[in-house]
């Protein structure tokens, strides 16, 4: 028989919309629930006359507290209606351990670059919607481990992803809709471990309104990676699903990151990239009307301008003066700071965002799936190491590439860089330069950015027509 997987069960809460009434429930029923949850989750011995179904036996009742303990609920050592009332909400099936932990005999990867297979898909969610929650899952955990993640379509990957109903071969049905969500295998170099089977019986959702994907999937992931169980209740490996996180800004707990940084360790720093700063150096927050600002990037956004700043970003409607100040990871929790480049595809409702060799691509709050990519994967030579700026121009259908005094011009429609290229930007963008920092389109012009300068610049009649301090779009 193959190595029987420590097991994700998260079960859904059988009466989450209503406060618990401990007096309506069956005693028998609170008490076989007390007497599984504590079997299966704090190891109790399953042994039905040492349980004796009653509250005041000694071990039940120390169980108890170390159960209330764990879950953070005041310490009774009683089945109260608080403590009865967690026992009932979604949970992993993973035994519960203290503090960040790791599998027993700290099981992990021997390498740091996986492969993963998603096998089948639910019916639930378009297939790009599934490829792009699991890889958002799997970034959480690549941003700050040197692990790396790549996906096969086909053949044994180290991490292979399913979604299945009832029997599934692995000896550990599932049991149709509103109970187990699914289960996970630790690191291992044969048959199951490091996969994550998904019940196909749930309603998988990109939001909170059914059972999320992401959140589901990253948790699990976080088990396929060697972790077990926090007492951390802001933690992502606490073992209480929470249908209440906050999506657009999600971030892993820094329990997470010491636990799977016990493992992996740290992620690398690349010698191209600059070193970022630490928690106590990081930027402060950057003032909008500073005559000296300059901006990493700017794209448009379905109408709005967003203006990269470090780990910032301003969001502009055109129709308020003020705009809004965020963190680049309240919005996409994957995405580095400090980006090169950014630039909007309006037809096809996407933003691609550059740093150092690597682009992403972005719907909305979402990161696609398929990415990072190579910013070489565009038809760049090798000798390029990062972009500048971009700009997508509606009216030609193409996209502008500034790399330090040049450009590259590159046809969206054909996928492919024009030929004649790259050219002197000082030559077809006269007044402009000599290094731009930033560009975007509005109202039919192109606006370069430089240092805290800005040139508004007509395509048209190839010329400057206004220059202007880089914030002049916040009305300062």
């Amino acid at each position: 028989m193959k190595n029987l997987p420590v097991l994700l069960l998260l079960s859904l809460a059988v009466c989450s919309a209503h406060p618990l009434n401990g007096a309506a429930r069956d005693t028998d029923d609170s008490m076989d629930l007390l007497q599984h949850y504590l079997e299966d989750y704090y190891n109790l011995p399953k042994d039905a006359k040492q349980f004796a179904r009653r509250k005041d036996s000694s071990p039940v009742v120390k169980k108890i507290q170390e159960m209330q303990k764990f879950l953070g609920l005041t310490v009774t050592g009683k089945l109260d209606p608080d403590t009865l009332e967690v026992m009932r909400k979604p949970r992993c099936g993973v035994p519960d351990v203290g503090a960040f932990s790791t599998f027993p005999g700290m099981p992990k990867w021997r390498k740091t670059h996986l492969t993963y297979r998603i096998v089948n898909y639910t019916p639930d969610l378009p297939r790009d919607a599934v490829d792009s929650a699991v890889e958002k899952a799997l970034r959480v955990w690549e941003e700050v481990t040197p692990l790396t993640f790549s996906r096969m379509c086909e053949g044994e990957a180290d991490i292979m992803i399913t979604f299945a109903v009832r029997e599934h071969g692995d000896f550990h049905p599932f049991d149709g809709p509103g109970m187990v969500l699914g289960h996970a295998y630790p690191p291992g170099p044969q048959g199951y471990n490091g996969d994550a089977h998904f019940d196909d019986d749930e309603q998988w959702t990109k939001d909170t309104s059914g059972t999320n994907l992401f959140l589901v999937a990253a948790h699990e992931l976080g088990h396929s990676l060697g972790l077990g169980h926090s007492d951390n209740t802001e933690a992502l490996m606490y073992p209480v699903y929470n249908s209440l996180t906050d999506l657009a800004r999600f971030r892993l707990s820094q329990d997470d990151v010491n636990g799977i940084q016990s493992l992996y360790g740290p992620p690398p720093a690349s010698p191209d990239d600059p070193v970022e700063p630490t928690e106590s150096a990081s930027p402060e927050t950057p003032a909008m009307c500073d005559p000296t600002l300059s901006f990493d990037a700017i794209s448009t956004l379905r109408g709005e301008i967003l203006f990269f700043k470090d780990r910032h970003v301003w969001r502009k409607s055109l129709r308020t003066l003020e705009p809004g100040l965020y963190l680049i990871s309240s919005f996409w929790p994957s995405l580095p700071s400090g980006v090169d480049a950014a630039y909007e595809v309006t037809s096809k409702d996407v933003v691609f965002i550059f740093k150092g060799k690597q682009f992403w691509a972005i719907r909305g709050s979402e990161v696609q799936a398929g990415y990072p990519r190579g910013i070489h994967t565009l038809g760049l030579p090798p000798t390029v190491k990062k972009i500048d700026a971009a700009i997508f121009y509606k009216q030609k259908k193409k996209t502008y590439f500034f790399v330090e005094d040049k450009y590259w011009r590159f046809n969206e429609k054909k996928q492919s860089m024009d030929p004649g290229f790259p050219r002197q930007t000082a030559q077809d963008f006269p007044g402009v330069g000599p290094k731009v920092d930033a560009v975007f389109e509005a109202f039919g012009f192109f606006y370069f950015f430089g240092g805290s300068s800005q040139w508004e610049f007509d395509p048209n009649a190839k010329k400057v027509t206004h220059v202007l301090k880089s914030n002049s779009w916040f009305h300062c």
